[in-house]
C-alpha cells in the first residue's frame, strides 16, 4: 500500500466538478485524482478548515458512532477502480479485531480527516492511475484558505437559493 495525504480539493476548470487529489507521501509524489460531488467536497473542506457546526454533520455523526462503539478507524484504503467508480475501505479496529467496511472514497477521506486516520492507496491502483502533477500547474489552481472560506460561503448561499423546481425537466 502507498501512504498518501490529501493534497487538495479543487474544481476541475474544464468540467466544473470537484476533484480530490491524494498525493503519495514521499517517493515520487504520484497523485491520484478522484472526481467527487460538491456536497462531499464541502464536507471535506469543512473538516480541513475545522469548521464547527451547531449540529453534527453526517461524517461527524459517523465518527461519533464509531467512537461510541469502542472502535477507531485504523486506516482508510482506496482499493480499486471498477469502470469509472473508485472503491474504498474503512478498516476499523475493535477489541475483537479488524472490521472492514466498504465506503465511497469521498466519505472515507472525510472521515479520515476528521479522525486523523492515515490514508492509503493500493499499490496496483496507484501504479495504474497515479499521475505526476507539475508543481506550477497544480499551484495555479489551488485555493488558499481565504478563498476556500469564500467558496464555502458561496455554496451556502447557493443551497439557500435553490428550489425543488430547479431540478425538474
Amino acid at each position: 500500500m502507498v501512504r498518501v495525504t490529501l493534497r487538495a480539493v479543487r474544481v476541475d476548470l474544464q468540467t466544473n466538478v470537484p476533484v480530490l487529489l491524494l498525493q503519495e507521501a514521499g517517493g515520487n509524489a504520484r497523485t491520484l485524482p478522484i472526481y467527487i460531488g460538491t456536497p462531499e467536497a464541502t464536507a471535506i473542506a469543512y473538516a480541513v478548515q475545522g469548521v464547527d457546526t451547531p449540529r453534527p454533520l453526517t461524517h461527524d455523526l459517523l465518527a461519533d458512532v464509531i467512537d461510541a462503539l469502542d472502535a477507531e478507524i485504523e486506516e482508510v484504503v482506496i482499493t480499486e477502480l471498477v469502470g469509472s467508480t473508485y472503491y474504498a475501505e474503512l478498516r476499523l479496529r475493535r477489541l475483537d479485531g479488524i472490521t472492514i467496511v466498504s465506503a465511497r472514497p469521498s466519505d472515507a477521506v472525510a472521515l479520515a480527516i476528521r479522525t486523523g486516520a492515515p490514508l492509503f492507496i493500493g499499490d496496483e491502483l496507484m501504479d495504474a492511475e497515479g499521475v505526476i502533477i507539475e508543481d506550477d500547474e497544480e499551484d495555479e489552481d489551488l485555493v488558499d484558505e481565504d478563498e476556500a472560506e469564500e467558496v464555502v460561503e458561496e455554496f451556502k448561499e447557493f443551497l439557500d437559493s435553490i428550489r425543488p423546481e430547479d431540478f425538474s425537466s
